[in-house]
């Protein structure tokens, strides 16, 4: 084989379709991340309007222990809590997006530890995995 042809070759490898789902398929779980997507936004928009709410008001004005330091830990507490919720779900849009990259790429669905195909019901289950049940069975050992 020449040169030439190898080159030629190899391009139309790398341009190959990995994915073993069609382009159908691969709407369908686009749309899946994209509804699964604009629900992290809308529950980081949640906690985020709960945050930016004055918490002092959560607390009893009427009673003489209104500023009390267990009332103060238990909102302080509680605000921890939304900002984690918050870092959680942009981490889940980090993922989401990484996603629908491999769907761009054609590249959905395969697992990066094995190389073989993600059984459809786990993608639907957690279409942004990257890895196949065995793959994860395997991590766990």
């Amino acid at each position: 084989m020449t040169t030439e042809k190898k080159k030629t070759s190899e391009k139309n490898n790398t341009n190959k379709r990995m994915t073993p789902f069609t382009d159908k398929e691969l709407e369908f779980f686009r749309a899946l991340i994209i509804k699964k997507r604009q629900e992290a936004m809308d529950e980081i928009e949640r906690w985020r309007s709960y945050l930016s709410n004055d918490t002092r008001e959560e607390l009893d004005t009427d009673s003489g222990y209104s500023y009390h330091l267990a009332d103060s830990a238990s909102v302080g507490t509680d605000r921890e809590h939304a900002y984690m919720m918050v870092e959680r779900q942009q981490k889940l849009i980090g993922y989401l997006n990484r996603a629908l990259e491999r769907i761009d790429n054609k590249t959905y669905g395969i697992c990066r530890v094995t190389g073989k195909p993600i059984n459809r019901e786990r993608l639907e289950a957690i279409p942004h995995t990257e890895i196949s049940i065995e793959a994860k069975l395997k991590n766990q050992r």
